[in-house]
């Protein structure tokens, strides 16, 4: 009985929005058919937009008026005490009335309040939202009739002075409203907004529309890659681009995406990484080099991980990883202060201070301080899987000791790593584009950085020896004839350029999307991507 309750009343709800969907049509005809079609107007002479106007507003008023005090109407009776409001409101009104601010805005009507003579909508551009007045003795019969059709959704442009209402709300009092775009879609209802995470995520312009914080997000976002660029460019670094789409990806664990390219006829794949080209770059003597791109992965996805994400990683001759930890600082310090105005970030509830200097600790001291094992003393691989076995640690065949390793670090320490911190000194097994320490050939000059629990960066002191890569490379293709399908392969190119010379050279790779989450105190990282990958909805 109840299930036919609902069936009946998603009927009658589907009706009604059939039916509102039906009138905008009827109403865009009617305009076609009267030649005022709004699809045919190509410009709009927009000068100002809402938070300009406000401000304008606000500075002219405090230097005519100075500062708005409501006048003393303490013991006077209502109806004195309003006029008293009104002789005093209409005394600045006036005043300001003699000096206008003129504008013509443009937005999307976000709610309309009509009242016989009198009208307000509300209209929203992309810096905010502003009240508009609209009068029928200003507009004229037929104009203020045309602006009575208009539907909440339409884009339209006003134009007209600033003035401030008697409730003291910044106002612009419209002299012509224009329609622009006749919206043939109902927005959500404005008091519950649009909250089903997977329409906000499939109709993301709709999401930037009904949810000021999401725009501000993704504004927010621009701002962030903005900063780094800047950074970088006062640091020498050079902005460059390379390829997509690779023959053999590499740089990175992960398994591709594969596609086919027709008109060479060769199977291609879609970059994991951006790593061994702008190490080329650096052979080619460019010395200082980065990209911010788009890199795939065909894995999973979670509030964390997007199969397609931004990547920016960059390369610096001469310097090592020591350098690049030094950079990494001050880089976030930077964009924390450019973009936050702050270097104290408070990421759901967990408050970090990029202000003070960031721990460093090698991984072997952190899995002994946060799993009280220590790693010096196991002796070899044997060991290192009974220990594993002893506190219920899956690995895999192929696994060495370092691989053991890394897995008691990211069951153990991971977690604690909030506050931002350089894990260093990696093992051999899991770094094969890593230069050797020089006192302990197990281990690798690496570096993760570490934040609210998650890695932000994963930087070397690269390896420029091709020999050792060329074994390296031998050891992956192991790897993956064994089973791991996220080994990486022998790059013969790219030994090649080793082989002609790379100068020591530290280098570095940033998870943009991450980084943005936690400036902006995104939960998951589809909040930080304007249109995620999502399964297809069922036809």
């Amino acid at each position: 009985m109840g299930e036919n309750k609902n069936n009946n009343q998603k009927t009658e709800n589907q009706q009604d929005l059939n039916q509102l969907l039906k009138v905008r049509r009827e109403k865009l005809a009617a305009l076609q058919e009267a030649g005022k079609d709004p699809f045919q107007i190509t410009k709009f002479n927009r000068t100002d937009y809402s938070a300009t106007a406000k401000e304008d507003y606000i500075s002219l008023e405090q230097k005519l008026i100075g500062e708005i005090k409501e006048p003393d109407v303490e013991g006077l009776d209502p109806a004195e005490a309003k006029k008293v409001k009104t002789e005093s409101y209409n005394e600045r009104r006036a005043v300001m009335d003699a000096n206008p601010i003129k504008v013509s805005m443009a937005g999307r009507m976000m709610s309309k309040r009509v009242m016989g003579k009198a009208s307000f909508c509300n209209i929203q551009d992309k810096f905010g939202n502003i009240q508009v007045f609209v009068s029928r003795d200003t507009l004229g019969d037929e104009s203020y009739a045309d602006f009575k059709k208009l539907d909440v959704g339409d884009i339209i442009g006003v134009t007209g002075y600033v003035f401030r209402t008697m409730m003291g709300e910044i106002s612009v009092h419209a002299d012509s409203v224009t329609l622009l775009t006749k919206s043939l879609q109902i927005l959500p209802e404005k008091f519950h907004g649009l909250t089903n995470t997977d329409i906000r995520y499939r109709q993301r312009y709709v999401d930037l529309i009904m949810n000021p914080e999401v725009k501000d997000t993704f504004i927010k976002r621009s701002q962030i890659i903005s900063a780094i660029r800047r950074f970088l460019d006062e640091q020498g670094f050079m902005e460059v681009e390379t390829p997509m789409l690779v023959a053999n990806p590499g740089g990175a664990a992960a398994r591709p995406f594969e596609t086919h390219f027709n008109a060479l006829d060769e199977d291609l794949k879609l970059r994991i990484s951006l790593e061994l080209y702008l190490k080329r770059l650096i052979v080619g003597g460019l010395e200082k080099v980065y990209e911010i791109g788009r890199v795939f992965r065909n894995e999973g996805v979670d509030t964390r991980h997007n199969p397609e994400f931004t990547l920016m990683e960059l390369y610096q001759a001469y310097t090592d990883y020591h350098g690049m930890m030094d950079l990494t600082e001050r880089m976030y310090r930077h964009i924390a202060e450019t973009v936050l105005g702050t270097t104290t970030i408070t990421y759901q509830g967990v408050e970090m201070d990029l202000g003070k200097p960031f721990e460093r600790i090698t991984m072997v001291d952190a899995v002994k301080k946060y799993a009280n094992i220590d790693w010096n003393e196991v002796a070899d691989l044997e060991a290192a899987r009974a220990l594993a076995k002893e506190h219920h640690i899956e690995y895999e065949e192929f696994h060495k000791k370092g691989d053991i390793l890394n897995l008691f670090f990211e069951t153990y320490v991971e977690e604690h790593l909030i506050q931002p911190t350089f894990v260093m000194d990696h093992p051999v097994e899991i770094s094969p584009l890593t230069k050797k320490k020089s006192d302990n050939p197990d281990y690798v000059e690496r570096f993760e950085f570490f934040m609210n629990g998650w890695e932000m960066a994963n930087a070397y002191s690269e390896l420029n020896d091709p020999i050792d890569q060329r074994e390296r490379f031998a050891a992956q293709d192991a790897l993956a004839e064994a089973g791991d399908d996220e080994a990486e392969h022998t790059d013969e190119d790219f030994l090649n350029a080793l082989e002609v010379g790379m100068p020591p050279t530290g280098g570095i790779g940033y998870g943009i999307d991450r980084l943005v989450m936690i400036m902006t105190n995104s939960p998951a990282i589809r909040d930080v991507l304007l249109f995620p990958t999502l399964k297809s909805e069922k036809k």
